[in-house]
């Protein structure tokens, strides 16, 4: 393999040490409950930095109070969110990593909102959510800007790169599947045309050599959910719109029916496989990756440009640095902090 994990990567303006991406991971810890990241936030992610990560996106962030899943969650609907953003971003940036932030909408799936809004009046399952009221023409194009906006305000905090989710059954997600979206307006005529429009918003408030990464579920696990082809074609509407980088998840827009989701390392590997090949896009994989050697395989079998870690960093802020000594790379040791060289 003549790629590994601990290959520099680059995409347009971004110039990654390695492969190796922290997936955005929510916290539920803004205590304040103002959106704002705190000290836990700073620590996390920094310390992720200092472990080796090439890539941190920070969790989903919304961008305004009732698009959060909970008052718990990050946000950046106001200029006052900028500064503490800032200082995350430049302790990562001291550490040797680079850095985005997820913006996102929870939809229907905003479990504090008195009354969470939606493509269509239909309710997420489960006691914990309300059904939502079904978003004017007029509301989703509103929508659209305040994504723009909270882009506008990360690129104000120092951020490398954005990512937009549209994964996992929150509101662009809810907009670009068949299973949610019963709309009779442009909006339900054409699924993909919410991520659409809030690509080229989001585009324009971004430095032309920032990349811009849209995390996407692949398929659809409920009885009649969309497949892998209906996500390859959502995906050339929106790498057309200006996406760079496909970060390439699956499920989440409901429970699970005849399909069931993987529960295996690598099980989604095949879907981030078939948007590169179909799309000839960098894409990044993710799904219980955090076996080093199966990492590596990915990358050195060209199934992904990168690879995102989820709980193995929540397990492990030093995995990168761990990874690389495991692998025995013959430069192994500058992967690891000078401070703790003779821990090794």
């Amino acid at each position: 393999m003549t790629t590994s994990l601990f290959t520099p990567y680059s995409i347009k303006d971004l110039q990654l040490k390695n492969r190796i991406v922290m997936a955005p991971m929510c916290q539920y810890s803004v205590l304040a409950k103002d959106g704002i990241p705190n000290d836990w936030h700073y620590v996390h992610y920094v310390t992720r930095a200092v472990g080796g990560t090439g890539l941190i996106i920070i969790e989903m962030t919304d961008v305004e109070p009732d698009g959060r899943i909970t008052d718990y969650d990050l946000g950046l609907w106001s200029d006052d969110h900028i500064p503490a953003f800032a200082r995350i971003v430049q302790g990562i940036h001291a550490n040797g990593a680079k850095v985005g932030v997820q913006i996102a909408h929870a939809g229907r799936k905003a479990e504090d909102a008195a009354e969470p809004v939606a493509p269509s009046a239909i309710k997420f399952p489960g006691d914990a959510y309300k059904t939502p009221r079904a978003l004017t023409t007029s509301e989703v194009q509103d929508r659209v800007q305040l994504f723009a906006d909270a882009a506008r305000r990360a690129v104000q905090a120092g951020v490398d790169t954005i990512e937009l989710h549209g994964a996992h059954g929150y509101l662009i997600h809810q907009f670009q599947s068949p299973l949610t979206n019963k709309r009779e307006d442009i909006y339900g005529q054409d699924l993909s045309r919410f991520g659409v429009e809030v690509i080229q918003a989001v585009k324009k408030e971004m430095p032309a050599g920032m990349p811009l990464i849209f995390r996407i579920s692949a398929v659809e696990y409920a009885d009649g959910g969309y497949d892998i082809d209906h996500a390859i074609e959502l995906s050339k509407a929106y790498t057309a719109a200006g996406v760079d980088l496909i970060h390439v998840s699956s499920g989440g827009e409901g429970p699970a029916g005849v399909r069931k989701p993987g529960n295996f390392p690598g099980y989604q590997v095949a879907f981030a496989r078939q948007i590169r090949d179909a799309l000839n896009v960098p894409v990044i994989a993710v799904g219980m990756l955090e076996d080093p050697a199966l990492a590596e395989y990915v990358v050195g079998n060209e199934d992904a440009d990168l690879v995102a870690i989820a709980r193995g960093l929540l397990r492990d802020p030093y995995w990168a640095t761990h990874a690389a000594v495991a692998k025995q790379h013959g430069d192994h040791d500058r992967h690891i902090p000078e401070q703790y060289t003779r821990a090794y």
